[in-house]
């Protein structure tokens, strides 16, 4: 079952599907495996014949990345109805770790320009409701994404 990973995420990446870790196709094949045995089973029945029947498992690869898309289009919309919620100083700092990764309290306030302590207490809001990831502790502290 692992195979598929090995193909999927650089092609979903690659194609511009920027949130394979945020929505994970395993997790979706981990809930069907019924199905997923079962769709490889039949095609590998037919793996060695003149013409292989490539249908099942197709058909189940197809409808498994349409469960994750449905399944990441729902946390997205979740998300868009917190972040509408955060104050803009929290929002900016929440877009910027999106786009570079992660961050140290004093990058956000040389990109944000506000207060040091301010950050810190937009920032430790973050953490505790899950948007924000903190890593390390003390000088070395960084945050990222959940």
């Amino acid at each position: 079952m692992e195979g598929y990973r090995v193909l999927t995420t650089p092609l979903l990446m690659r194609s511009g599907y920027a949130y394979v870790p945020y929505s994970s196709l395993e997790s979706v094949i981990e809930n069907s495996k019924v199905g997923y045995y079962l769709a490889l089973r039949q095609t590998q029945k037919t793996i060695r014949s003149p013409r292989p029947n490539w249908q099942p498992w197709a058909v189940y690869f197809l409808r498994a990345l349409q469960q994750q898309k449905q399944r990441l289009e729902k946390k997205i919309e979740r998300e868009r109805l917190v972040l509408g919620t955060l104050p803009e100083l929290s929002l900016q700092i929440v877009e910027a770790i999106k786009e570079r990764g992660r961050m140290t309290i004093g990058e956000i306030v040389n990109l944000t320009g506000a207060n040091r302590n301010t950050v810190k207490k937009h920032v430790a809001t973050l953490v505790e409701i899950n948007h924000l990831a903190q890593h390390g502790t003390g000088k070395g502290t960084w945050y990222g994404r959940r």
